[in-house]
């Protein structure tokens, strides 16, 4: 998906806060990775609808309450990258299969999924794993639903602090996709490889003997 935090902007903006909206995201993320490590499991639309609400109180800003189903709203219906669709189709018809592993809830990501043109043979969710990532929990419940070994997978991310975590914790091979947002890499993983956009990972496939 393209920046899915990039409308939620819009509720600085309809206050009036001046605060810089990437310092903002920030507060956000931090408490949602707090409230994803919660027990018992919680939906991400309750993690996203308490981290949302913090994340004002901490600006001092006035909460709506229905700031959080606009959220989720908006994230279910971010169009992916534009080369992402060609793309998955070139690996299916290799014949990979594919699977999305989701931070979500089952019904948030279908409107993503929905968009992929047909591609995608499995989703895998937070709700349904009962964890989020970077949990072992989510990407064990995900090959086990998938019937794979690890040997068999590669995972194609875009988070440093979420799937490389796993990838370097769980030893998986992963290719981090790097768009040039910010994102740092871990100072202690290097993934197998790094492009700048999906649509050059059939060639590190191809060259890796994985495809």
């Amino acid at each position: 998906m393209r920046g899915c935090w990039r409308p939620s902007t819009r509720f600085l903006s309809r206050s009036g806060a001046t605060i810089d909206p990437h310092t903002f995201i920030a507060v956000y993320d931090r408490h949602e990775h707090e409230l994803e490590q919660a027990r018992p499991h919680l939906s991400f639309r309750e993690v996203s609808a308490k981290a949302l609400e913090r994340a004002m109180e901490d600006i001092s800003l006035p909460a709506d309450p229905r700031d959080a189903e606009i959220l989720t709203s908006l994230i279910g219906r971010m169009p992916p990258f534009p080369e992402v669709v060609q793309t998955l189709g070139r690996l299916k018809e290799a014949g990979f299969r594919l699977a999305v592993i989701s931070n979500t809830d089952d019904d948030i990501i279908a409107g993503n999924v929905a968009q992929l043109g047909g591609h995608v043979d499995r989703v895998i969710t937070a709700q349904q794993a009962g964890a989020y990532k970077p949990s072992g929990d989510i990407f064990r419940h995900a090959w086990e639903a998938l019937g794979i070994a690890r040997a068999q997978l590669v995972h194609i991310c875009a988070s440093p602090h979420l799937d490389l975590v796993a990838a370097r914790d769980l030893d998986f091979r992963a290719i981090w996709i790097d768009r040039g947002t910010g994102r740092e890499p871990l100072r202690d993983y290097t993934p197998d490889a790094t492009a700048p956009t999906l649509d050059k990972v059939p060639e590190l496939l191809s060259a890796a003997g994985w495809m």
